[in-house]
């Protein structure tokens, strides 16, 4: 595992060389300074004989801890092409598509059940193969990310030294969750939902994000993120709705399952949460911070996607994940 981080650590370091050498030629200060930032190498890796993931890895060559960022629906790894762009200066960033999302492999779902607890050993394997050092590892896991990070947690106490979690639903609470969402886990309504979601791919790529905010809170995403979004939504006959309704099928099963096992939980969590989330009621975050003690940081006038709506709020709970 400590060679493939260096090798990694060699490619950069090589692939920065090449780039200064070619500042000083140029001979410009601004051809210096594009050269000496951080940048993204975008790479497949398989966790799996079924499962090959799109990833991103971002960092210098000497890093401060690791980073894995980890998105959720309906999202690909460019969710964190910013902040990993901001934090690879000081440590190594990563980020994959789940299976389901962006370019990441979409087996049949009875091959892969794109469960909560599937995408927990998607999650453990990718840690793996990486060559990833868990004792310096930071996971920010968001919405439907955060429940497989924590079950991994449960399995593996020692994953991380921190995971941070927001706005997902750990436990079976109705009452918080959005009425849309909580049809697609009831069997009788979830294929019209999934239907509905998938007839309305546009405008839940358009609209998804700032859905709920007020017009002075509301954000424009990146041309380039927006574009992977469009592109990453139907890879083969899979969309992501389907993947997100395949997820949804079990995900009463896998909370059942994560609050049972609640007290094994011995991992450091931290929790942030958008005050203003209309998918997932802060209330939920509440209760979770409080039964297990973490630390929780409501951010107000805040929707479902801090980290694209406040993003430097999202580095700055890294770094002191970090202290």
């Amino acid at each position: 595992m400590k060679a493939k981080s260096a090798i990694r650590r060699s490619a950069r370091s090589v692939a920065t060389a090449v780039s200064v050498s070619a500042a000083l030629m140029a001979g410009t200060g601004a051809a210096i300074a594009a050269a000496s930032e951080p940048v993204a190498e975008v790479s497949y890796v398989d966790v799996d004989p079924e499962l090959r993931l799109r990833r991103m890895v971002v960092g210098p060559a000497a890093p401060r801890g690791t980073v894995l960022f980890l998105h959720g629906f309906p999202e690909t790894m460019l969710a964190w092409k910013e902040i990993a762009r901001t934090l690879g200066e000081e440590y190594e960033v990563h980020a994959f598509d789940w299976p389901g999302y962006g370019e990441s492999s979409r087996p049949p779902a009875e091959r892969f059940a794109y469960a909560p607890r599937d995408y927990a050993t998607v999650l453990t394997r990718y840690i793996d193969t990486a060559g990833i050092d868990s004792s310096r590892l930071v996971i920010y896991a968001t919405d439907i990310a955060a429940l497989p990070a924590l079950l991994a947690a449960i399995d593996r106490p020692s994953i991380a030294r921190t995971i941070i979690v927001g706005d997902f639903a750990p436990f079976n609470r109705p009452q918080y969750m959005q009425e849309r969402l909580q049809a697609l886990k009831e069997p009788a309504s979830a294929e019209a939902v999934r239907s509905a979601f998938n007839a309305s791919r546009d405008e839940i790529l358009q609209n998804a994000f700032t859905r709920g905010l007020p017009e002075g809170a509301r954000y424009a995403l990146d041309a380039d993120y927006r574009a992977d979004l469009a592109r990453g939504w139907q890879n083969g006959a899979l969309t992501s709705a389907d993947a997100f309704a395949h997820y949804y099928a079990h995900f009463t099963r896998d909370q059942n399952a994560f609050e049972a096992r609640l007290p094994g939980l011995k991992a450091p969590v931290r929790v942030v949460w958008g005050e203003q989330d209309i998918y997932i009621n802060k209330e939920m975050g509440v209760e979770f911070a409080r039964r297990t003690g973490a630390p929780l940081r409501l951010l107000p006038a805040t929707g479902h996607y801090p980290h694209l709506q406040r993003p430097h709020e999202t580095i700055e709970e890294v770094r002191a994940a970090f202290r």
